[in-house]
């Protein structure tokens, strides 16, 4: 049987010292537990003792010194015999536990990350091949509507690439925002996540390495107000995955197009590093669905949609649409356990 742990304030001289325990009647019990507590708010607390666990359910109460304070071990059985209006841990309570827990850092995940980062980025710029740099610039112009109708027809699967990153930094900002922010770190993620819009998962990673849960508290004002109520509306979620199917279902169309956008792969450094973003991000965006959805605290109901957030784009897509507002309990919580 388990054994708990509770304070006893002792502030009482020797003719209301004793044993209290199991055979005690119940009249004598309920006596000196109330002058336990009218003696409790005078008591000041120099020295701890602490019971043998094997006391078995007995408050062994200090006689001879005032102002001490006993940590008394006792079993679930009798845990009756303490103050009737102790709270019992709930669900909330232990994840407001947990959240504390996790604030603690540990930074070989960061140093890991780091390293990871720094080599992708020697990878892209000294190690990718780089043989069609003029046709590189010509695609950029291309596929950013600089150039008119010249009478070249674009690869299908590049173009479906191209836009397809465009739609990748608003997906990661509904995921990070407000659930991924960094709570004890001095840094915003939307820098971050405006450069991503440019740099992809190149500019992401840093802000992985420094993030920090758990999230600050969210109210209902900053819910309603701009970007949070873009962010997190359902029509937001439907356009972008309908638009992100309707790119992948083109590309996967376009069979004539993969040999010739293989060879793209092994040329071009755009096309390298383009394919190479987009692979991370797909890589790292199951385990933002799996923190957002411990977050909104949805992961019982919702847990099924985490296999399928490793289909890139169109599985965390899914999961923005079909997931939950931020609840306003565990808004209320966090703050509570932030206060305290």
């Amino acid at each position: 049987m388990l054994a708990s742990t509770a304070i006893v304030s002792c502030n009482f001289t020797a003719s209301s010292s004793g044993c209290l325990n199991n055979k005690t009647p119940k009249r004598h019990r309920t006596r000196l537990i109330s002058k336990l507590r009218i003696n409790s708010a005078s008591c000041h607390f120099p020295r701890l003792y602490n019971c043998n666990q094997e006391s078995k359910g007995r408050f062994f109460l200090p006689l001879e010194k005032r102002g001490t304070v006993q940590i008394c071990c006792v079993s679930e059985g009798t845990r009756s015999l303490e103050d009737p209006d102790v709270e019992k841990d709930d669900s909330d309570t232990k994840d407001i536990r947990i959240a504390g827990r996790a604030e603690g850092r540990d930074w070989t995940t960061s140093i890991l990350l780091f390293f990871f980062w720094a080599a992708i980025l020697y990878y892209v710029f000294n190690l990718a091949p780089n043989q069609t740099q003029s046709r590189d610039l010509y695609f950029v112009e291309k596929l950013s509507n600089l150039k008119g109708d010249d009478g070249f027809r674009m690869n299908q699967v590049l173009v479906s690439l191209w836009y397809i990153m465009g739609l990748w930094p608003l997906a990661y900002s509904m995921l990070l925002l407000p659930t991924g922010r960094s709570n004890k770190s001095s840094i915003p993620v939307w820098p971050f996540l405006t450069l991503s819009f440019f740099g992809g998962a190149y500019a992401l990673l840093p802000y992985f390495i420094i993030w920090k849960p758990p999230p600050p508290p969210v109210d209902e004002a900053e819910l309603s107000r701009w970007p949070l109520n873009f962010l997190e509306s359902k029509i937001t979620a439907g356009v972008i995955g309908a638009v992100g199917l309707g790119l992948i279902v083109s590309a996967g169309l376009a069979t004539s197009d993969w040999k010739e956008f293989y060879q793209y792969f092994r040329e071009s450094k755009l096309v390298h590093a383009t394919t190479l973003d987009f692979s991370l991000l797909s890589t790292f965006a199951p385990f933002w669905v799996y923190n957002d959805m411990t977050v909104r605290r949805c992961y019982d109901k919702y847990s099924w949609l985490l296999p399928l957030s490793v289909i890139p784009f169109l599985g965390p897509a899914l999961y923005i649409f079909l997931r939950p507002s931020p609840s306003t309990e565990q808004v209320s919580l966090e703050t509570s356990a932030k206060s305290d």
